[in-house]
C-alpha cells in the first residue's frame, strides 16, 4: 500500500452490505423554510452567522419553538465544518481489531468479546492494515439455509468453517483510508456515497493513527448513540497492568489519586490545574507530542498516547519502581567526570 494512496479518502470497490438500522432522513416542512426565509432579511454578512446567532438566542425571534434537541443538533451542524477526524476518532490504543491469519471461531468470539459490527483485519501488525470484516459475512460463512420445508430449523450450522482461516474465505473488505485532518462532514459524506461505515485514519508516515466509523460521525451532531453493547459509564483512569494505567487527559486529579493510590501527589501543582492533562502539560512546558514521555512527578513516568498539537488526548501513568530509579542513579555514577558534569548540568 503506498503512502500516496492514503493522501485522500479511497472509496472500496466492494461496499458493505446495507444496514437496517441506517438513519432516514426526514423533510423539514414550509415552517422551517419560512424561518430560514426571515433569517435571510437581516442582511448581515452570512447566512451561517445569523443562524448560530438566532439558534443561541433561546426562547426569542423565529426559533423559540424550536425544542432544546432540534436546537443542540442545528448548532451542531453549523459546528461541523470546523470538525476534523481527528477531533472524534476512536484512538490508536483503543482499536480492536484481528491478525489475518487467526481462524473464522477465533474471529466469532472476538466478535462476541468487543460487541461490535466491523473489525479491521491487519498483516502483521496494525500499522498494515488490509480491510476490514463485517459480522454479517462472517455469520454467512457458519450457517447454510436448509432447503427442505419439513426442517424445524431453517439454518444449518457449518462447524467445519469455524477452522477455516479468514484470509481464505473471501469475506476481507476493502478499507478506506483517510488522513488526520480531513473534515468530518467530508468523510460522512464520502461514507454515504460508498456506503463503507468505517476508515482507517493514517498519519503522516502512513501509520495506523487511529479508526473512525458513522456513528462517530453522527454522534458529532446527534450527540452520543449507546446501544445495548455500550458500557453505561466508561472509565477515564483505568488500570491495564503492574503499575501501568490508562487516563483520559480530562480525568480530573483526585479522580487519577482515587484511582492510581495515595502516593500520586501533584503537590503544588495542583494548585494551578485540575485534570491530569494540565499536570503533564505543566511539567512538560509545552503541548507534548504522542510517544513523548515526560517526568517530574516523584514516583512517576507519563508517556502521551494521543495529541493533536494543541491539547493532550490521552496518556499513559507509569509508577517507577525502585529498581527503575537505581538505574538511572548506576548509569550517572558509571560516566566518566566530565559526563557527570553535564549530566548534572
Amino acid at each position: 500500500m503506498n503512502d500516496s494512496d492514503r493522501k485522500g479518502p479511497r472509496v472500496p470497490d466492494n461496499p458493505e452490505p446495507p444496514s437496517s438500522t441506517a438513519p432516514v432522513p426526514t423533510v423539514r416542512g414550509p415552517s422551517l423554510i419560512n424561518r430560514l426565509k426571515s433569517i435571510l432579511t437581516l442582511k448581515t454578512v452570512s447566512l451561517r452567522d445569523d443562524l448560530q446567532v438566532a439558534l443561541e438566542e433561546s426562547g426569542t425571534g423565529e426559533t423559540a419553538d424550536f425544542t432544546e434537541s432540534e436546537r443542540a443538533i442545528l448548532q451542531n451542524v453549523l459546528k461541523l465544518s470546523g470538525v476534523s477526524i481527528d477531533d472524534i476518532m476512536v484512538e490508536r490504543s483503543d482499536i480492536q481489531a484481528v491478525a489475518a491469519d487467526i481462524n473464522l471461531g477465533t474471529l466469532i468470539a472476538k466478535f462476541r468479546q468487543v460487541g461490535h459490527s466491523r473489525l479491521p483485519v491487519y498483516d502483521g501488525e496494525l500499522d498494515n492494515i488490509i480491510g476490514f470484516i463485517h459480522i454479517k459475512d462472517a455469520m454467512a460463512k457458519i450457517t447454510e439455509a436448509v432447503t427442505d420445508p419439513e426442517k424445524e430449523v431453517p439454518v444449518r450450522l457449518l462447524s467445519a468453517a469455524l477452522r477455516q482461516k479468514i484470509g481464505k474465505l473471501g469475506i476481507t473488505r476493502t478499507a478506506m483510508f483517510v488522513p488526520t485532518f480531513m473534515p468530518a462532514g467530508d468523510l460522512l459524506q464520502s461514507m454515504r456515497a460508498s456506503r463503507v461505515h468505517m476508515a482507517i485514519v493514517v498519519d503522516e508516515y502512513g501509520g495506523t493513527d487511529g479508526l473512525v466509523t458513522i456513528e462517530d460521525l453522527l454522534e458529532a451532531i446527534v450527540g452520543k448513540i449507546e446501544d445495548e453493547h455500550d458500557e453505561a459509564v466508561r472509565a477515564m483512569v483505568r488500570k491495564v497492568g503492574d503499575d501501568t494505567y490508562i487516563a483520559n487527559a480530562r480525568a480530573e486529579l483526585e479522580e487519577v489519586r482515587a484511582v492510581v493510590g495515595d502516593d500520586f501527589d501533584p503537590g503544588e501543582h495542583a494548585e494551578d490545574v485540575e485534570t491530569i492533562g494540565g499536570l503533564v502539560f505543566d511539567l512538560a512546558g509545552h503541548v507534548p507530542r504522542r510517544g513523548e514521555k515526560v517526568t517530574g512527578l516523584e514516583g512517576f513516568e507519563f508517556e502521551i498516547l494521543a495529541s493533536d498539537g494543541r491539547r493532550i488526548k490521552r496518556l499513559r501513568i507509569r509508577r517507577k519502581r525502585p529498581d527503575d530509579e537505581s538505574a538511572e542513579v548506576l548509569a550517572i555514577t558509571d560516566q566518566r567526570p566530565d559526563e557527570q558534569k553535564l549530566a548534572a548540568e
